[in-house]
């Protein structure tokens, strides 16, 4: 594999492509293919950048007060400010009666002591003193009208023409003032005030002097309520926060799950004693207390435990395992209590612990006394699965991926009773899951699942599910109408080999990558055994600067010693070109020799595959050890044993280079002509490999070169034989 460098070095050998990295323990089930990401940027807050200002909440809390100061304040100046002029001419009452004996008022309206009415011609107000108008006279039609530039009014203001009035009467009212007014043609009407005007008063008088007094008093209840739920806050830490899925939720049935026929089968008899207890306690049995769901990540344990619920129609209880834990000792231990509570009260019902690792690794391994949180909380796990009434109908289904680290007296009968072991689907699941995500999805003729499914070994429900998505953005971004199967091709590659990048520009960087890249495709197409190889290419792949691709035709779980010593001459098929070719290795088989040498010490220290030391095993090479355990666990062998493990794992690697040089040394001319085809397309397939192989003799491989057995390509550093050499 050739791959980008990191920085501070020429060229680093991390990345997708080149040499074969290896599978999982054999013992477990293949996965697809791991791939060096970019970095992910750090997300707001992670670091201080594009996070919430430290003040921010502050300002929130003094909202509420901000708020109602400017409704108190808004309120007075609505009260007591005049906004705007008054259209009326706001004249005195004998003003009124001069105007009403000149002819000069046309309508009057009585509303109690209040008077309005309008002019039969505009007067000016407030009249200025050195003009005819100083009286109020009227304005003849055209008339220019004073301003107080040129005549200052004797009110102090600038005179206005104003068709209409308004004025007071006085409280003894005026007795010769409707006599004048029938006199001179006025038309007069009056309003009723003792209902309707009274009752606007009234209500008027009251919101000026009780709303102030409620918008103070609804101000002091809401922070009264806040007060209140921040000290329940306080209090109820240690309540449950498991969020609840009842029956009559849309819920997941077994219908949404597939590709785990065999965890079904074990799960449908928890659903029919759900269903019909009283059908088994008739023959004594016992409903089981806890179900254990161990299987790798994305493999589906939360839906099958959802679909648990949804078959059963029982309340269902969701919660991560971490969510027990905070700062106070003893938070945990109230909340799983409070959650116990709850689910009996509901009974029957199902309560889901995802992530139970979490609070039940083993106690007293490694770091951590007795009296710690996470210690605590198992404790009261313990007990809780221990108190269950024989008669309660209370499931606790629980999920992990780390088993090793659990403790044995949570996994002991009358707790946990059963253990459903959910792996990676089959051929045959993998077109079942892929039928399942693809149901909304419009697929185009030339798709065929069984073909997708061949070709995804390894690959888990969420990684389905994630390519099914992927080709269907992929399709949308292109503009198609259907998803096809150049879609889910594409789609895949990206899974699997990582996002291309720019092509390779300086000539004799391409040149080596080229024939790293022939090395490893031309090892594992000699040899017989080896999965076929489906393409090469030099295109930059994630941080890798070329990807030999394989995909196995079938799933395996169980590998020998030849396959894996095959597996070793493939991770350093592309070193051994470089040295070949160019005479020196190069920084871009770091990853292969990574993986190889990982390889190699498994097989030493695990597998008892070494000749020298034989089928012992030194736990050497284990992956996801329990840090705790491994800090407190001693050694099982002398220094001088690790010396000799060394030693072997040298052996086994130098033995591998020596078989991968030896086949490109026979077949330099199929190398070449592997190299320049890279040089030319960039990317060979793998019937183009058929192609270049047949117009090439080949000679048989001494037996002295086949002694270290057949060659087959590991497809995945993170699991098994999944489709991708690294």
């Amino acid at each position: 594999m050739a791959t980008a460098p990191d920085p501070g070095k020429s060229r680093s050998g991390d990345g997708a492509g080149g040499a074969p990295k290896p599978s999982q323990p054999l013992d477990a089930p293949v996965s697809p293919p791991a791939r060096e990401r970019p970095p992910v940027p750090p997300r707001p807050g992670s670091d201080g950048a594009g996070s919430t200002p430290p003040g921010r909440s502050r300002y929130w809390r003094w909202a509420p007060w901000i708020i109602f100061l400017v409704l108190i304040v808004g309120w007075n100046l609505l009260l007591v400010v005049p906004f705007g002029r008054s259209s009326s001419a706001q004249i005195p009452y004998s003003e009124f009666v001069t105007q009403a004996k000149g002819d000069n008022v046309a309508t009057v309206e009585f509303n109690g002591q209040n008077v309005t009415g309008t002019f039969r011609e505009p007067v000016l107000w407030p009249p200025a003193s050195d003009t005819p108008a100083a009286t109020g006279a009227p304005v003849a039609s055209g008339a220019p009208v004073a301003t107080s530039s040129t005549q200052p009014a004797a009110g102090g203001g600038a005179p206005v023409s104003y068709a209409t009035f308004a004025t007071v009467v006085p409280p003894d009212g005026d007795p010769a003032l409707l006599p004048l007014l029938a006199e001179h043609g006025v038309v007069v009407s009056a309003t009723d005030t003792s209902s309707m005007g009274g009752v606007g008063a009234a209500l008027l008088g009251l919101a000026v002097t009780v709303l102030p007094l409620l918008l103070l008093v609804g101000f002091f209840v809401y922070a009264g309520r806040q007060a209140q739920r921040s000290q329940q806050g306080i209090f109820g830490i240690g309540r449950s926060t498991a969020r609840l899925y009842n029956e009559e939720r849309p819920g997941v049935t077994f219908a949404d799950v597939a590709g785990e026929d065999e965890a079904k089968v074990e799960l449908t008899e928890v659903v029919d004693f759900l269903r019909m207890p009283d059908r088994y306690r008739r023959l004594g049995a016992r409903l089981p207390r806890g179900v254990l769901l161990i299987g790798p990540p994305g493999t589906g344990k939360t839906l099958l435990a959802r679909s648990v619920a949804g078959e059963a129609g029982v309340p269902f209880f969701s919660i991560t395992a971490s969510e027990f834990v905070e700062l106070f000792v003893g938070v945990g231990a109230s909340r799983v209590r409070d959650l116990f509570s709850k689910a009996k009260a509901t009974a029957p019902s199902i309560i889901f612990v995802d992530e139970i690792d979490a609070v039940g690794r083993q106690r007293g391994a490694g770091l951590g006394g007795g009296n710690d949180e996470r210690e605590q909380t198992l404790n009261q796990l313990l007990a809780e699965m221990d108190g269950f009434d024989a008669s309660t109908s209370v499931i606790v289904i629980a999920a992990t991926n780390r088993p090793d680290v659990l403790d044995p007296a949570l996994l002991r009968p009358g707790r946990f009773d059963r253990q459903v072991t959910v792996g990676y689907p089959d051929r045959a699941g993998r077109e079942a899951i892929l039928r399942i995500h693809t149901r909304q999805i419009p697929l185009g003729p030339d798709v065929d699942l069984a073909i997708i499914a061949q070709q995804t070994v390894g690959f888990a429900g969420a990684d389905l599910a994630n390519l099914a998505n992927e080709a269907a953005l992929l399709a949308a971004r292109e503009g198609h109408q259907t998803v096809s199967l150049a879609d889910f091709e594409t789609s895949l590659d990206k899974v699997l080999l990582g996002t291309r990048q720019a092509a390779l520009t300086d000539p004799q960087e391409r040149r080596v990558v080229a024939y790293h890249e022939g090395g490893h495709a031309l090892v594992a197409q000699v040899t017989p055994g080896a999965d076929p190889v489906q393409k090469v290419t030099i295109v930059p792949r994630g941080r890798a600067l070329g990807v030999t691709a394989q995909r196995p035709q079938e799933d395996r779980r169980n590998f020998g010693r030849d396959v894996l010593l095959a597996r070793l001459a493939v991770s350093l098929g592309g070193r051994a070109a470089e040295e070949l070719v160019f005479g020196e290795p190069t920084t871009g088989a770091e990853s292969d020799l990574k993986a190889a040498t990982d390889l190699a010490r498994r097989m030493v220290g695990l597998w008892g595959m070494s000749e020298e030391l034989g089928p012992v095993s030194y736990n050497v090479g284990e992956r996801d050890p329990f840090l705790g355990r491994e800090i407190a666990a001693p050694k099982e062998y002398a220094e001088s044993t690790a010396t000799r493990i060394d030693d072997a794992v040298a052996v086994l690697l130098e033995d591998a280079r020596k078989r991968a040089l030896a086949i490109l040394t026979d077949h330099r001319s199929e190398l070449d002509a592997i190299a320049d085809e890279l040089l030319a397309t960039e990317t060979v397939s793998g019937i183009r490999l058929a192609e270049i192989a047949a117009a090439h003799e080949r000679p048989a491989v001494p037996a002295a070169r086949r002694g270290l057995g057949r060659i087959a390509a590991a497809s995945s550093k993170r699991r098994g034989s999944s489709g991708r050499v690294d």
